[in-house]
């Protein structure tokens, strides 16, 4: 009987052990299961780019160019066998039987070619309209004698040039073709960062090559006349001009640049937004040119110590450096040291949005200019002019050591400014720095500048000058208008205590 109960005991034990190990592989399959879902889930959730580029790929060309160089000339236009013809005489005759330009077998001049066909480069472009209309960069086409266009298919085109324009970088291009395959346009101002995007191209030469990544930034501003769309997308020389694609299949920029030390891709690449190029493609399709507005100012960047010495609430805007005589800004009563905040009733939020918005205005438009000065907004009107070949003043300030010097806390000996000076650079009253330390001088305040207000306090005299710096709230930064030479900037200055 003992030994009947210790079997049944065993049996129910292994029964136990059996029916957990059952519970345990069934926990382990569902987890598995889950895991293979998720697993599934996520590479549902990674775009496919086949059928984008399965759709867009025929629309894609591959550019390549040429230019006219000299037939046959050496480093300095002469012919390459002049060397050999020094050592063995003026009957020399290269390997062939070919004679130089000087002279043939009968002694008499030979005429050659001046001019031959060399391949110049390669780069990439995208039709948009059945019509055989094309975009790539300007960079891409500038200087090049005949531009030929190859399709996918295997087709080549010899494409012209219908306008082309530097300071966006944006050529339009025609073939005399029918029924080609266009990319729709899409919107750059629906982008947002992390957004998949696709490039078609033909890197080093390499044609109809397709690369994906994410939008890393919108807005880059790089110094050009345009901000761009950043992304991680693998772009190398030849892709210059191809298109950038969302997943809709949607052209949203035109690949231009890459931001690198080794002239290869390293992670960052830059496309001009497509609104900004079609601007510039409907002008170029009406007229072959592009025209654009300007005021005549020069501008630079409203720092946020410079904001708080003169009461703007943020730090934005266009702060006017200079204003060229006669110009509309000129007659509109544009000053040195304002802050341009609006044109046309769009907003000015970094100093590059100036231009961009003044190009974009038609010649000859009256529109409205919101300044900051003197610690309020005023607006003006301002007739836009066309723009043209810069100029500058060439008026300079007097290096001459004026008398009765007068110092303050902020590091600056000064004295009045000449009438002649003050005549010759279109200014009034001022004081003239003629030795500066700091805190001046760390602000970038040198010998030679001119200050003509202190915050919201125009100056007029040394005396003036030390009594506004004597009244100064010395907590916060003190912002002075500096002129040097022909520029009018803010410093801001920090007193120390």
């Amino acid at each position: 009987m003992q030994e009947q109960f210790h079997f049944s005991a065993y049996q129910s034990v292994s029964r136990a052990r059996r029916a957990v190990f059952a519970l345990l592989m069934a926990v382990i399959l569902i987890a598995g299961g889950m895991q293979h879902l998720n697993v599934q889930a996520q590479a549902a959730g990674l775009p496919d780019f086949t059928t984008i580029v399965e759709k867009s790929e025929p629309a894609v060309v591959n550019i390549r160019t040429t230019a006219k160089v000299a037939a046959r000339s050496g480093p300095q236009g002469q012919d390459p066998y002049e060397m050999f013809r020094h050592f063995f005489g003026p009957d020399f005759q290269p390997p062939g039987g070919r004679q130089g330009p000087q002279q043939n077998p009968r002694g008499k001049p030979r005429a050659e070619p001046e001019e031959r066909s060399v391949p110049r480069g390669v780069g990439s472009g995208f039709f948009i309209s059945e019509d055989g209309y094309l975009l790539t960069n300007h960079h891409v086409v500038e200087g090049a004698t005949d531009i030929f266009v190859t399709l996918t298919d295997a087709r080549e085109f010899k494409a012209k040039v219908i306008g082309s324009d530097k300071r966006t970088d944006v050529a339009l291009l025609k073939v005399e073709a029918k029924d080609m395959a266009f990319l729709p346009i899409g919107s750059a101002k629906l982008l947002k960062k992390g957004q998949w995007v696709m490039a078609i191209g033909s890197p080093f030469g390499l044609e109809s090559t397709v690369t994906s990544g994410i939008v890393s930034a919108l807005g880059r501003e790089t110094g050009d006349y345009l901000p761009f769309i950043q992304t991680d997308v693998a772009v190398n020389p030849g892709n210059s001009g191809g298109p950038l694609l969302n997943l809709k299949g949607e052209v949203v920029g035109i690949n231009a640049q890459i931001v690198s030390r080794s002239g290869g891709f390293m992670g960052i690449s830059l496309a001009i937004p497509i609104e900004e190029a079609m601007v510039v493609v409907d002008q170029l399709r009406a007229s072959g040119s592009v025209t654009r507005g300007r005021i005549g100012v020069q501008i630079g960047e409203v720092s946020k110590d410079v904001a708080q010495a003169i009461g703007l609430p943020k730090a934005e805007g266009a702060l006017v450096g200079g204003v060229e005589p006669d110009a509309p800004a000129d007659k509109a009563g544009v000053l040195p040291g304002d802050v341009i905040t609006k044109f046309a009733d769009k907003p000015i939020g970094r100093w590059s949005d100036l231009p961009r918005v003044v190009g974009e205005t038609k010649p000859g438009t009256t529109a409205t200019l919101e300044v900051w000065r003197k610690g309020k907004p005023l607006t003006l009107k301002v007739t836009v002019a066309e723009l043209k070949a810069d100029k500058t003043a060439a008026a300079e300030p007097s290096t001459a050591k004026p008398a009765e010097p007068v110092t303050t806390v902020l590091g600056m000996e000064v004295t009045p400014v000449k009438e002649d000076v003050q005549k010759k650079l279109r200014i009034k009253g001022g004081v003239q720095v003629t030795s500066v330390e700091a805190p001046a001088s760390t602000a970038g305040v040198a010998e030679g500048d001119i200050i003509l207000a202190v915050n919201d306090t125009d100056i007029t005299s040394p005396a003036q000058f030390a009594k506004v710096v004597a009244g100064l709230d010395q907590s916060r930064p003190v912002g002075l208008m500096v002129r040097t030479g022909d520029q009018t900037r803010w410093v801001a200055v920090r007193i120390e205590k």
